[in-house]
């Protein structure tokens, strides 16, 4: 990712006044109004900074190509976007997360359904390198899993996040794996293998507490009778056999074959749509309407129709819209220096490795949280901060690490984040529809809280901290 250079420097008040006004624009839209939208202030936010450019002396062309460069970089983002969308919607058509679930509720129990849910998705995630096609895959198939064993929505979103954007960090196949070492000038098998301290015992930590809460807070299984509902109602609204967990399995294979992840997800759509035909009956303009606008079926437990009508390239566009607005926010800020000024301060009035080393995850939260964006929240910092480890002599590798920490990890825990906006829109859990308890499943998500939590703690024990 090449960001834009500028020479603007605002000062430091100047570049906090469009992220404090942006900030609490939002904060009274969704917490004030309870309206969880938050296009428009992120909108106000563009012309918030556009102003600040122009009183630093930019022309409105140079703020404008600081915008639209940062949401040109997001495009391969939103191809997989589109693409997760059709995949939901052709994959609940032709039968195969249907039978996913089905296989779920006879196979899984309750008591280890979060730790193991937590498990496949990190296997999968692993082998796709995308967070956003495993939540949208099968992290779709586990929130039905849940809902039929009462386990709430909350919980199992925290599970699937945890699961999916530990894959994410640490496969050579994921595009942020890739840019935080590309940023840092490090090695990317380096990279990888320096992040493992602080994964490995994040999901170990994350998994210890998902299996407690299974066999505690969970206790025994839900009534017999509410499983067979949610197994007859499937098995009476489509054919279930293991067959239709073909697109799934080569999905997966292909991804671990090395194939890039657009062409991987659409043959998944194509094998899927084939299916739907032959196996469910679905007719050719049936599988185009799933596709672009996702299935409906009407299965008589209300609770399995939620989740079955769902899918389609147009249910992505409320989150295209929110990821596009939010980068061009991120570009804007980016583009007038304002996030520059902020970065800058912290380097210079930071001495000691522990320090820097905190202030450069934070620094990627914090921009992960102003800007909206995962990719500027790794390609801003990576870039700011490395003459400062050169300086002080420590590895790049540190400063790699610290930004998939504040970066990949801490995306989808932010609701107007690109990774946040995907996580409630795919697993459904309605927040614009005021369901706001489902936010719980931010602190829920154990894995992507705790592993940024073990760096700085590393940091300041000088363990897994390797020098130049």
């Amino acid at each position: 990712m090449e960001l834009q250079t500028t020479d603007a420097r605002p000062s430091v008040w100047m570049a906090l006044v469009p992220i404090v006004l942006t900030l609490a624009l939002l904060g009274v839209q969704i917490f004030y109004y309870g309206d969880f939208t938050p296009h428009i202030p992120l909108a106000i936010g563009i012309a918030l900074t556009a102003l600040v450019g122009l009183a630093e002396g930019l022309k409105w062309d140079q703020v404008e190509k600081g915008v639209f460069h940062v949401i040109a970089v997001s495009f391969p983002a939103v191809s997989v976007l589109l693409l997760v969308g059709m995949i939901v919607g052709t994959w609940i058509a032709s039968g195969t997360v249907p039978t996913l679930i089905y296989y779920g509720l006879s196979l899984l129990s309750p008591q280890i359904f979060l730790a193991a849910g937590m498990v496949l998705c990190s296997i999968v995630s692993l082998s796709l390198g995308t967070s956003w096609g495993t939540v949208g895959t099968v992290g779709l198939a586990l929130m039905g899993i849940g809902e039929g064993f009462g386990i709430p929505a909350y919980w199992t979103a925290g599970a699937v996040v945890s699961g999916a954007f530990f894959g994410d960090k640490i496969s050579p196949l994921s595009d942020t794996t890739n840019l935080a070492p590309a940023v840092t000038g490090t090695n990317l098998f380096d990279h990888i293998r320096n992040m493992i301290p602080t994964t490995i015992p994040a999901m170990l930590i994350a998994l210890a507490i998902y299996t407690v809460v299974g066999f505690t807070m969970i206790g025994d299984a839900p009534s017999f009778e509410r499983i067979e509902s949610f197994k007859s109602a499937l098995s009476g609204a489509f054919v279930i056999s293991p067959w239709l967990l073909l697109p799934a399995v080569l999905v997966i294979t292909l991804a671990v074959l090395k194939m890039p992840a657009i062409p991987t997800l659409f043959i998944g759509v194509v094998l899927a749509s084939i299916m739907a035909a032959v196996v469910q009956g679905a007719q050719l303009h049936d599988i185009f309407t799933y596709a672009n606008y996702g299935y409906k079926v009407e299965t008589g437990v209300e609770a399995m129709d939620k989740l079955m009508n769902r899918g389609g390239i147009q249910s992505m566009m409320w989150t295209i819209s929110l990821i596009l607005i939010a980068l061009g926010f991120g570009g804007a800020l980016e583009r007038t220096g304002c996030l520059a000024t902020l970065i800058e301060v912290l380097t210079t009035r930071v001495k000691s490795f522990a320090g820097i080393q905190t202030s450069a995850i934070m620094a990627s939260v914090a921009t992960n949280t102003v800007a909206g964006d995962p990719y500027l929240s790794i390609a801003l910092p990576g870039r700011m901060f490395y003459p400062v480890y050169d300086r002080i002599g420590y590895s790049r590798l540190n400063l790699a690490r610290a930004t998939e920490e504040g970066g990949t990890l801490i995306s989808p825990l932010i609701p107007w984040n690109a990774g946040g906006a995907f996580v409630i829109t795919a697993l459904g859990l309605g927040l614009s529809d005021g369901n706001f308890e489902n936010l719980l499943y931010i602190p829920l998500s154990f894995a992507c809280w705790l592993s940024p939590l073990i760096g700085i703690f590393y940091a300041w024990t000088g363990l897994f901290s390797p020098k130049a």
